[in-house]
């Protein structure tokens, strides 16, 4: 079967997106990566919301069906092991996702990236779908998932040391790690230290910056210090109940 224009997969994809069709979106996106183009600024981000509007279509679910299982379980009830194997499905599915995903960024994106932002693109992309992966699949696969994220991250992390501070991509990538490190790994200081660095890095070179590079860097800086409010609060109270 013949793909699609990069440029036509993009348009579909668009026109997925406007009319909630999440599965077609991300089928059109991953048809625009096997094209073999480089995909521009605009086309990257919109490839990494297809991929993250699918896994959200999975999460709700996921968590309804597993709070659903523990009630059912608590009661010895016979639907207990229905519902686990409902659950299986949708694990299964999301392990699948973030294959496919992390596939395509390792044989066709990260090849053709040409700048340092657009690795610390990609690499955080791995980063965050093996996140996904880990907080919905347990067992092995879970344990797998979190070591490959955190691999991903690091060298993510590594490779944006030459982005500015307050680059909005490298703030996203700390962002998203610190919420992987508290999260996933259970390391609420690690990611407390990771938050905290990348915020105040960050502000002693906002004065440098122009409007528009100025409301994207500070929307990041808000989500950054909103979780450092949060988690310090908890790791606070955790410290006090100890007492």
């Amino acid at each position: 079967m013949k793909l699609m224009s990069k440029q036509d997969s993009i348009y579909n994809a668009k026109l997925a997106e406007q009319a909630g069709l999440y599965e077609d979106m991300a089928k059109f996106m991953k048809e625009a990566v096997l094209s073999g183009e480089e995909l521009t600024s605009e086309e990257r981000s919109l490839f990494n919301l297809a991929c993250k509007n699918l896994i959200s279509t999975k999460h709700i679910p996921w968590r309804v069906i597993s709070a659903t299982e523990q009630k059912e379980k608590a009661k010895n009830s016979k639907f207990s092991p229905l519902l686990r194997t409902y659950r299986t499905v949708i694990e299964n599915e999301v392990e699948n996702i973030s294959n496919d995903v992390n596939e395509l960024i390792d044989k066709y994106l990260l090849p053709k990236a040409n700048t340092v932002e657009d690795d610390v693109f990609y690499l955080k992309m791995k980063g965050d779908y093996y996140r996904n992966f880990a907080e919905h699949v347990p067992g092995d696969r879970g344990k797998c998932a979190r070591k490959k994220g955190q691999e991903a991250y690091e060298r993510a992390t590594e490779v944006a040391e030459s982005l500015p501070t307050t680059h909005p991509t490298r703030l996203a990538l700390a962002l998203n790690y610190s919420v992987f490190f508290y999260e996933i790994l259970n390391l609420p200081e690690q990611a407390c230290k990771l938050a905290k660095v990348a915020f105040d890095s960050a502000l002693e070179n906002l004065d440098q910056l122009e409007d528009e590079e100025y409301k994207e860097a500070t929307l990041y800086m808000q989500l950054l210090r909103d979780n450092l409010t949060l988690w310090t609060t908890d790791i606070q109270d955790d410290t006090n109940k100890e007492v």
